[in-house]
């Protein structure tokens, strides 16, 4: 009987580490591939805001979407995120530096209120459909991108990704810590845990 438990437990392993494998493999996939082609809009995950600034990771995503925008990817930009703790909210933090590097208050969509990735795919799903947006471009830190995507296209989204470029941040989570939360966060998600 012993034996017969070893064999499970091994096979359980076995799996275990192939499924993570395989969600590595996708996560490095995304993050090294940017699908930036034309499209309806480009919409910007948020990250944390520090008194109405832009934190320096959220700062790059925002300047990428901004860089898409001028190459004439898409005519408008979606930034998600809602509070972070404070009296602001990521999506209008993200709104007003757009703004401020000269892009027009009409060819942005402040989504204010998501507190999660999932939430935020949920919320810019209902913002494309209202808006009859049939496709995406999502810009996200790289090793996010896989897990917003599978999440995007459960709501029925047509997405293409584009990582932002990497900036070094004091503090930071490591590239190991940040892929070892995607695959516990993605698989959390695939097993309905959260």
């Amino acid at each position: 009987m012993l034996w017969l438990t070893c064999l499970v437990l091994a096979a359980l392993a076995v799996g275990a580490f192939a499924w993570c494998r395989w969600v590595y493999t996708q996560i490095e996939w995304y993050a090294s591939h940017d699908q930036a082609a034309p499209a309806d809009a480009i919409g910007v995950f948020g990250a944390a805001e520090y008194d109405g600034r832009p934190s320096p990771v959220y700062r790059a995503r925002l300047d990428h979407a901004l860089t898409l925008y001028r190459r004439g990817i898409a005519p408008l930009l979606i930034t998600l995120g809602g509070n972070g703790g404070d009296q602001y909210n990521e999506g209008a933090v993200g709104r007003e530096y757009l703004m401020s590097r000269g892009v027009s208050e009409a060819d942005i969509i402040a989504e204010t209120q998501s507190r999660s990735t999932e939430e935020s795919a949920r919320r810019i799903a209902v913002i494309a459909r209202a808006n009859g947006l049939r496709r995406l471009v999502i810009v996200s830190d790289g090793t996010h991108l896989f897990r917003i995507h599978a999440m995007c296209a459960a709501q029925g989204l047509n997405v293409l990704t584009s990582p932002r470029p990497r900036v070094p941040v004091e503090g930071h989570p490591s590239d190991f810590d940040r892929l070892v939360h995607e695959i516990l966060s993605y698989t959390a998600w695939r097993l309905h845990l959260h």
